[in-house]
This record gives structure tokens, C-alpha cells and sequence, in this order.
């Protein structure tokens, strides 16, 4: 596995591989299993595999976690390699924005709802570092789960609206074996925030806004909401102790 720190040599190590299946996992690291499903997939269905591991600031928001976002890089890179990635993309903040950055993309609409509300700017840091990374790599597909269903939503919305040539693979939500969905920030839930945080998904699992809303009344609840994504979805976001969690079951279709 090549790891590589800056665009340049991101862009010559993939110059060999121009003719043959690449496949983007964007990520902002502090491995675990979901991550990992989605780094296998991607090895499975590809020829080249290239993960990025870049903590994007401009996610998040004013008072945000962005400092104590996990972090493990050194672990990271030995996961990646055991998933059999090619090359690892880890640059830093100046690399990606650099002196002077000004260029933002916004899904105006998808992205002003949900997360939206609660985490203004959020998705316009999705969407411009996502684009970045495409336009970097060039992918023929990128690779994200369900449990992100309003970033893949957003991130559809602006592939088909800017005519990019990428193809969307979503997998499913991957969970512990209380329901919990995987989530780097679920580390930092003490053991009674983590018997609260299984809440959420019983809630969502009714599949009934009413019902989960009931449920989940003594938590902090951001919103519980029927979203008509593709597919169509129950969304939910609740915040326990100084962590906020996120989670959605799918209400039509394949079910996880």
C-alpha cells in the first residue's frame, strides 16, 4: 500500500492505472467495521483502491467536536492495508484548502434540511471536498453507507445536477450487536450514554415517526423524520451526554 500526502503524488501513483476500475472511499478516518465493509467492497469490485483519511473542518461547524474527532492514523493505515487498499490519501488541511480557498459547492434544497438545520455548512463541506476528491481521483465508484443517508442523498443530488462520471455504491448500515449503528464518535459515549444510545435504533426500528418519537422521549432529540430519499427513509439524530448520534432504517425496499 502507497501512502501518499499531497494531490501530486496522489495524482502519479493512479497516472498507471488511468485504464482500469478505480474506487474511491472517502473517509475521515478512526476506522472501524463500517469503514472496513466498505473498503472490502470496493476491493472486491475494483481493479484499483484508493481511500482518503482526511478529517475536512469544513464539516463542521462553529463549537463543533472537530478537535476531539478521533484520531489514529497509525492504526488506520494498518487497517487499510489488511483491506487490501492501494493507496491511502492523508493530507492535510493546507493541501485540500489551500492560502486564499474560496470555491464552495451547495445542494441549496437536500442539504438545508435534517442535518442541515442543526449543522449549518455542514453539507457544503461534504459536497466541495467530495467533488475535490473526485476530480482528484476520478473514480468509477465511490463508496458510502446508509447510515449517512442524507449525505448520500446530497451527494446524488450534486453528481447528477454537475454531470459527474461516478458511480454511487451505498452499503448497508453496519451495527454492534445491541443495534447500535457503527460510529467513530460512539467511543466516546461513557457505558451508561451507551445503554441510552440503544434507544435509537429501537425507536427506528417501529419504522413510524410517532412511535420512535414516543420512544426516544428521554433523550435529547434534534428531529425524527420521514425523509423521501432514495429510498425512503426514517431519520433520526439525538444528542447523549456531549455526543450526537445519527441513525435512519429504510421504509421501503430492501430493509437492512
Amino acid at each position: 500500500m502507497k501512502l501518499v500526502r499531497t494531490i501530486a503524488e496522489l495524482r502519479d501513483a493512479l497516472e498507471p492505472n488511468r485504464n482500469e476500475t478505480i474506487a474511491l472511499v472517502p473517509t475521515m478516518g478512526a476506522f472501524h467495521e463500517g469503514h472496513l465493509s466498505l473498503l472490502r467492497a470496493a476491493r472486491a469490485e475494483a481493479d484499483v483502491v484508493v481511500a482518503s483519511l482526511f478529517v475536512n473542518p469544513a464539516q463542521f461547524g462553529e463549537g463543533s467536536d472537530l478537535n476531539g474527532y478521533p484520531r489514529d492514523e497509525a492504526h488506520d493505515v494498518s487497517l487499510a492495508e489488511a483491506a487490501g487498499v492501494d493507496i491511502l490519501f492523508a493530507p492535510d488541511v493546507a493541501e485540500m484548502y489551500p492560502p486564499g480557498f474560496q470555491t464552495w459547492v451547495d445542494v441549496d434544497e437536500l442539504g438545508a434540511r435534517l442535518e442541515g438545520v442543526y449543522r449549518p455548512g455542514h453539507f457544503r463541506g461534504v459536497t466541495t471536498i467530495c467533488l475535490k476528491l473526485f476530480n482528484i481521483v476520478r473514480p468509477w465508484r465511490a463508496y458510502f453507507g446508509q447510515k449517512d443517508a442524507q449525505q448520500v442523498a446530497v451527494l446524488r443530488r450534486m453528481i447528477l445536477d454537475l454531470n459527474l462520471e461516478v458511480e454511487l455504491r451505498v452499503l448497508p448500515t453496519v451495527r454492534d450487536t445491541d443495534g447500535v449503528a457503527l460510529s467513530s464518535r460512539n467511543a466516546r459515549l461513557s457505558p451508561e450514554e451507551r445503554e441510552r444510545a440503544r434507544a435509537l435504533h429501537r425507536a427506528l426500528a417501529t419504522r413510524d415517526a410517532e412511535q420512535a418519537r414516543e420512544l426516544l422521549r428521554d433523550l435529547d432529540v434534534d428531529y425524527v423524520e420521514v425523509a423521501d430519499f432514495e429510498p425512503r427513509v426514517l431519520a433520526a439524530a439525538v444528542r447523549i451526554g456531549k455526543t450526537r448520534l445519527i441513525d435512519n432504517v429504510i421504509l421501503e425496499g430492501d430493509t437492512e
